[in-house]
Parts: structure tokens; sequence; C-alpha cells
């Protein structure tokens, strides 16, 4: 298919046109899902991103991958039509720690905005008001142009580490990110907001289903706070963008 100038060429108005190796950008939301039938939901992509089609037959989804983050997944071909446009590989925006930085009182701003939504946590969504943990603070983040990883597991490799302690958070910055989980591995993240105080989302078993502000301080004895404050691992700053590269699982 030929690209005009831009790197945007066609939207896609048949299947047929569907390749693997094809590059097409985001006209509107998708769903990205964890495998090549059933419900369970991966992750969801906004508009304006872009995505490689990686394999998949006709009738069955196409494995994909997203292109700014390197996050993989399986795609309902017929959710691209009237939807995508066939594009170039995009190049990354390559920011480092001081432009970061500038851009991050907006970044919490926003997000903070989120809580005045009816909201309900969702495993996999990143469009909002509905979010998972991790899916909320990605979204924070590429809507101030900086992209970070998709997962919290992954967010906390991508991250420099900040000593951090209930009640002791004087090392914590606005935008840093608190993970939690076991001792072998994060399954949960907030986004510091300044004081030891974090957004998150969270479920419905130790959460609020949805989002909320909660902190570390020691003596807050409400249990959702105490529930994540026992599962603290730790906390990471964000110094420069993805590249888009894959991470490991």
């Amino acid at each position: 298919m030929a690209l005009g100038r831009s790197g945007d060429g066609a939207p896609l108005a048949a299947l047929e046109l569907l390749e693997a190796g094809g590059i097409w950008r985001l006209e509107g939301p998708v769903n990205l899902y964890s495998r090549a039938r059933g419900q369970g939901l991966a992750s969801q992509a906004a508009a304006g991103r872009c995505l490689q089609l990686l394999e998949g037959r006709t009738g069955e989804r196409w494995r994909v991958r997203l292109l700014d983050d390197g996050y993989p997944g399986w795609l309902e071909p017929h959710d691209l039509v009237g939807r995508a446009r066939a594009a170039q590989r995009p190049q990354p925006r390559l920011l480092q720690r001081h432009q970061i930085s500038q851009r991050l009182p907006h970044l919490l701003e926003q997000a903070q905005t989120w809580l005045e939504r009816p909201n309900a946590y969702l495993w996999g969504g990143t469009l909002g008001p509905d979010f998972d943990c991790s899916g909320l603070v990605q979204t924070a983040y590429a809507l101030a142009g900086i992209c970070i990883p998709r997962d919290a597991y992954l967010q906390e490799r991508f991250c420099q580490p900040v000593a951090v302690h209930p009640g002791q958070t004087q090392l914590l910055a606005p935008g840093d990110l608190i993970f939690f989980g076991t001792p072998q591995r994060c399954s949960h993240v907030g986004l510091h907001l300044g004081n030891g105080r974090y957004l998150h989302s969270s479920g419905r078993e130790h959460g609020r289903n949805g989002l909320g502000i909660d902190d570390l301080h020691p003596h807050n004895d409400h249990p959702v706070a105490r529930h994540y404050r026992q599962e603290l691992r730790g906390a990471g700053r964000v110094m420069h963008c993805h590249d888009g590269s894959p991470l490991p699982a």
C-alpha cells in the first residue's frame, strides 16, 4: 500500500488488506486481548498509537505489538476497519529527565481530574475513566508525551530506584512511582502526588474498585492504605522515555 509523505497512508477499508508486518496508526480506540480466544483484556490503545501486525488468519484474532511501548496482545481485526490508517514505523520521542520534570506538574494535575468522573477498576484499562493500576500511570505519562512501559513490574524495572519506607518519604518527588506486591514480584503501582500521597486504581478485594488517593503514613488506619502499606516494595523515578523495544517478561 502506498504511503504518503507524512508516513500515513489510506485508511483500512477491508480486512483483505491486512498482512503480517503491516504497521497501522489508530484513528479510534481498540482493545487488546491476552489470548487468541476469550474475553480477557490485556490492554487498550487510544487513537494516535501505532501497532504492527505480527501474525493472524482470516476469521481469527491477530497477534500484534504496540510500537511505542513494545506491548504485545491479540486484536480483533474488524476493530481496525475504519479506524486505522497505514503508517510507517514511528520514531520514539526520547525525552531526558530535565524535560520530563518540566511536564510533571501538568501530568499530576491532569491525572487528578479523573477522580471527578465516575469510574471503576478495569483490568487492562488504559482509556479511562476505568483504569487498572499501571494503565492509569502509563496513560498519565503518555498524555504528557512521555512513554513508559505498560505493566507495573515492567515500570518498576524501567525506573531508577528511590528509597522509601512507611513514614519515610523524604526522597520521593511528585511524579515518582510507588510499587507494591510480594517480595517476589511487583503487582501494583501508584502515582506519587507529594508527601507520601499517591493516586492509584485498585480493585475490589483490597481496594476502592476504582481511583482513590492513599498515603504511606504509618498511622493511617484506612484499610486500603494499610493493606498497600504492608505490601510496599519501593519506588522509582522515570529518567527517560521508553524507546519501544520489547521488555523481557
